[in-house]
């Protein structure tokens, strides 16, 4: 009975210093720390082609880091400075660009590329977030010039303007 009881305190003296072990572990390692300007960065465009000769749409994934992790925005978060009618209702920009006789020449298209990102902001007391963003992206099938590129941003809810980045050259026909 007198081992039991030694072994049962062993176990105890164990378990204590296993979870001494884990707090000071825990204690030492970093927490994130990202500055509260969103940063991006491209990551890949891969194109999909149909039975035809270009490609019909694309997804383009980029990679993001912010401190506060005040990203996106909630469906009916429209009121301003995020209505219809603000620079800021998409919070994430990309514009067009195609190859015109050698140089890349923005392109204002009837449908918008940029589009709104859904809230992110983590239920956690560290807000800063890093993840990937893929977004489909729909091609013209026949276009006039077949070389294009994106470049892009993105706003944080605080209206901070992220670095701005592109795409290489993306040939649209198929090889």
């Amino acid at each position: 009975m007198m081992f039991m009881r030694n072994y049962r305190g062993f176990q105890l003296f164990l378990l204590a210093v296993a979870t001494g072990c884990l707090f000071l572990v825990s204690s030492c390692m970093k927490k994130e720390v990202y500055p509260d300007v969103p940063v991006i960065a491209f990551q890949s465009f891969v194109e999909e082609f149909d039975t035809g000769k270009y490609a019909t749409r694309g997804y383009l994934t980029i990679t993001f880091k912010d401190g506060n992790g005040d990203i996106g925005l909630l469906p009916g978060q429209t009121q301003p400075p995020f209505d219809s009618g603000s620079p800021y209702y998409y919070n994430y920009i990309i514009d067009y660009y195609e190859k015109q006789n050698g140089s890349f020449v923005k392109l204002v298209t009837t449908v918008p590329f940029s589009a709104r990102i859904p809230y992110l902001t983590p239920d956690d007391p560290n807000k800063a977030i890093k993840g990937y963003i893929v977004d489909t992206i729909l091609l013209n099938p026949k276009p006039a010039h077949d070389t294009v590129k994106f470049k892009f941003f993105i706003y944080d809810r605080a209206l901070h303007k992220s670095n701005v980045d592109s795409t290489p050259p993306i040939i649209l026909r198929r090889r």
